[in-house]
């Protein structure tokens, strides 16, 4: 017999597995017997009130064999000798293209401009270490993308845009802890997602596909208005059926290229600030209601929003990718350049909590950049990422200050310690951050401070800038097709080209790509 049940319980039961047995077996008065199976569906935590609980909803299987934990099963078609598609960018989204060309028998060429997870540690060491940005493989650039690095969170509120669980199964399937499958956000971390973005690398290759590294496309080959493959930068050309263009959010020379090749993109809204830090002891005190998390909660996290106003204009004001028991890393793609990002390590045992904390930018202060048209958002960033790097000090030391001091108008006497290696510069960040970021900020930390006691003080500090929270271009598309509005046999994807905002999204949008494309090519047969 199979019995449902959702019950909801004191961390110390609901998160110890033994404990949360002996509970559903008590709730159902079964005996404990090895023929008994207890497995969770879902689980989540509810910190609102001071007492915290968990919820959990499970399956008991009673006397018989529960099915299989997933249903997504490895490609197994061989399909080196199939039609090839040009995948552009080795992401998340253009890993799942891949994999879902291949069980649509079609072969991707992958093209990558970074390096393979391996090589690329060592490009991640030279910016913490040396201050060196390498402009091809940095946290941005390279296999699994940004998300390989920055965090490695799964959750999403995108499920319209595709079967999530099936996502979350492909993770799982190459590596990653089934424990995804039941957290009501789940992550897998950045000292895992390597070895999972390598497993996802080896089912393309064994399955005929072809994945290449440091390998940049720097023009297209376009006939009229159909796009007929891709030139590198070695100046061989490919071409194939279709191209998925999956190059994420930081890829700015492919936003100049399709200006310059006359490919309509178009502006998009994004939002820029910086990195906040506390210790993340403060941060399970405020949302836990406890001295301690103790033994059973994990790092807390928290989300922020506030309505502000700027010279009339209302400015929303909110945290962005939060990341408990996480560190703050160098997030540049070019020398000259600062800007910060989050990740967390699967165990989220750091001693440090930070968030963006961001402001959205309104079409105003995109006015000095009118001459740029769809690629005044990109100018504003360069600018921005330019003169943070040159008020730390021309490497990759970040500007920094207090957060009771930022509000007040003080410069930080004294830095705390940070998760950040390549360190801190204290300096006024009102100097850094242009009027229309840095005074919502403080209107927004003024009401964040009367939410959660405690974070509005100078036990955290700022750290800037945190200017990538998403592409500020958008790569117009077909909504039922996928397909670009003028470019045939281009499919614009995941976050660079405006259409997802973080690992799942991406790759629900690189599957629905693939699935276009081959729609499209089987149309044409």
């Amino acid at each position: 017999m199979i019995h449902q049940l959702s019950l909801t319980l004191p961390p110390e039961l609901a998160l110890d597995e033994l404990a949360f047995r002996e509970q559903a077996l008590t709730h159902l008065s079964l005996p404990d017997s090895a023929d008994v199976v207890v497995r969770k569906r879902r689980q989540s935590i509810d910190a609102r009130n001071r007492q915290v609980r968990v919820k959990v909803d499970a399956d008991v299987y009673a006397g018989e064999t529960p099915p299989p934990l997933i249903q997504y099963q490895k490609p197994e078609t061989d399909v080196s000798r199939a039609p090839q598609a040009i995948v552009v960018g080795a992401g998340p989204a253009g890993l799942f293209a891949a994999l879902r060309l291949i069980e649509l028998g079609i072969k991707p060429i992958v093209l990558e401009r970074g390096s393979d997870v391996r090589a690329r540690r060592r490009d991640l060491a030279a910016i913490n270490k040396d201050h060196v940005v390498n402009p091809e493989s940095n946290y941005c650039f390279g296999e699994g993308g940004a998300g390989t690095y920055s965090d490695g969170k799964l959750y999403t509120r995108s499920t319209k845009r595709g079967d999530v669980r099936r996502i979350l199964e492909i993770f799982v399937a190459h590596g990653a802890t089934e424990q995804i499958l039941v957290d009501a956000h789940p992550h897998i971390g950045t000292n895992k997602l390597p070895n999972v973005v390598t497993d996802l690398r080896e089912s393309i290759l064994n399955a005929g596909g072809e994945v290449r590294f440091d390998t940049k496309v720097t023009d297209l080959i376009l006939a009229g208005n159909e796009l007929k493959g891709v030139v590198l930068a070695n100046g061989d050309s490919l071409t194939g059926i279709g191209v998925i263009l999956a190059t994420g959010h930081s890829a700015r020379d492919i936003f100049y290229l399709l200006h310059n090749r006359n490919v309509l993109i178009e502006a998009k809204p994004f939002a820029m600030g910086v990195r906040i830090e506390h210790q993340q002891s403060l941060i399970d005190q405020f949302q836990y209601h406890r001295p301690t998390r103790g033994d059973y909660l994990p790092a807390a996290s928290y989300s922020l929003v506030a309505q502000t106003r700027f010279k009339g204009v209302e400015r929303g004001v909110f945290s962005f990718c939060m990341c408990p028991g996480g560190f703050i890393v160098p997030a540049a793609t070019a020398p000259g350049e600062l800007v910060v990002n989050g990740m967390s390590p699967s165990r989220r045992d750091s001693q440090f909590a930070n968030s963006g904390l961001v402001v959205a930018i309104a079409d105003e202060d995109l006015a000095p950049y009118a001459e740029e048209g769809p690629l005044a958002g990109l100018a504003l960033q360069q600018d921005l990422e330019r003169w943070a790097c040159q008020m730390g000090d021309g490497r990759q030391t970040a500007p920094a200050q207090r957060i009771a001091d930022f509000v007040d108008g003080h410069v930080s006497n004294q830095l705390l310690p940070t998760s950040y290696q390549p360190g801190l510069a204290s300096v006024d960040m009102r100097e850094v951050l242009p009027d229309h970021i840095a005074q919502p900020l403080r209107q927004g930390l003024r009401d964040f401070g009367r939410k959660m006691r405690g974070y509005l003080s100078n036990d955290g500090q700022v750290i800037g800038v945190e200017s990538r929270t998403s592409s500020p271009v958008r790569i117009p598309r077909h909504r039922e097709t996928c397909e670009h509005v003028q470019v045939s046999r281009l499919f614009p994807c995941g976050e660079g080209a405006g259409y997802a905002g973080g690992i799942v999204s991406a790759a629900m949008d690189g599957e629905r790509c693939a699935e276009e494309l081959v729609k499209l090519y089987k149309k044409g047969l």
